[in-house]
């Protein structure tokens, strides 16, 4: 089930902020320090951390005036973020000298800081460039939030998208299973009735197996194996002696993940392809082991070699290269080969997950 991604955070984080505000206050404190002749060493910390504190408290607002400003035209843009400075600059000689004439005043020192004019239009003209750092930073910073999101948005509709297609691939799997399993039962009915209703019955235990692991997209394959049972049951009813079933599986095998319904498509190929068509006596085995990371599965029988590498033409082999790339990509892998003694071999390399 894919779930909807979050917003991005649209505010700055506090311990960030105030990690920032205190090493600016820090080090201007400390370069004012140097060339400060007057009688109480804590006042250039004082001017620089004042300063600071205020723009600290400040750029919060200014990151939110900046979001609802960014997307207007040109003229409304530069109107705002004027009136944005004028403002911020108004904040914060007023926060400043505030805080400066509080601590002089607890100080019990005369603080004379010169001409209300002066010092405002001096502070006004840094502010500026103060104001225009800031609204920088925050854009870049939202241009970054936004495209954290799309990416978000993005892979939840790649989710979506593949789970979806699962889903369409996992439909196909289960009417082409059941319409060969049916046409196998109707060619034993007209030679053995008892023998078909047996069939009838482990089909009916099949697709209640089925139903049952329709809810996932995958299962273990322990849980895969129950499910390819009933089927391999129905298909030794059908050619008694004609068909052996092996399967070798480890245990930690059995408890990776696998797509649901992997294996139904290829052994039924090849009893399809290879028993079905051989007088002789055919083995059909299924391996499953834990290598180097990689779930390493193979299908084996013991009859005809295919004709050719691969049977693209083949519903249930074409289906399976389309669920395991899906799921999986280029860390997925399904070949289908002759074997040298005989026979085929299907196999299908998965990432060992458990």
């Amino acid at each position: 089930m894919t779930t909807t991604p979050s917003p991005p955070r649209s505010r700055f984080p506090t311990w960030a902020l105030i990690a920032l505000m205190l090493a600016n206050g820090t080090l201007l404190g400390l370069a004012e320090y140097q060339h400060y002749t007057g009688q109480h060493p804590w006042e250039p910390f004082l001017w620089e951390f004042s300063s600071a504190a205020v723009v600290g408290v400040l750029i919060p607002l200014v990151y939110r005036w900046h979001k609802r400003t960014r997307t207007r035209p040109w003229p409304i843009f530069i109107g705002r973020h004027l009136a944005g400075w004028l403002l911020f600059s108004l904040a914060h000689v007023a926060g400043m000298f505030g805080l400066r004439f509080a601590v002089y005043a607890l100080a019990g020192v005369r603080y004379e800081p010169g001409g209300w004019l002066d010092v405002l239009g001096y502070e006004i003209g840094k502010d500026l460039v103060s104001y225009a750092l800031i609204v920088a930073i925050c854009h870049g910073l939202q241009l970054w939030l936004e495209g954290q999101q799309r990416e978000r948005e993005l892979q939840a509709l790649r989710g979506e998208l593949a789970e979806a297609k699962l889903a369409r691939l996992a439909e196909q799997v289960q009417p082409h299973f059941l319409f060969n399993t049916l046409n196998l039962i109707s060619a034993t009915m007209y030679e053995d009735v008892a023998r078909a209703d047996r069939q009838l019955c482990d089909l009916a235990e099949l697709l209640r197996q089925q139903l049952a692991a329709q809810g996932t997209q995958q299962h273990s394959l322990g849980e895969e194996l129950r499910l390819v049972e009933p089927y391999l049951a129905l298909m030794q009813a059908r050619f008694g002696e004609r068909l052996a079933v092996r399967i070798e599986v480890s245990e930690e095998a059995k408890r990776c993940q696998v797509p649901t319904l992997l294996l139904i498509s290829p052994v039924e190929n090849a009893i399809k392809h290879d028993v079905a068509l051989s007088s002789a006596a055919v083995e059909v085995r299924v391996r499953g082991k834990v290598s180097g990371g990689e779930l390493q599965l193979a299908v084996e029988n013991s009859g005809m070699a295919p004709e050719r590498d691969a049977r693209e033409g083949a519903i249930g082999l074409a289906n399976l290269r389309q669920r395991v790339a899906t799921l999986h990509g280029d860390r997925a892998a399904v070949t289908l080969e002759a074997l040298a003694q005989g026979g085929s071999r299907l196999a299908i390399h998965l990432p060992a997950a458990a």
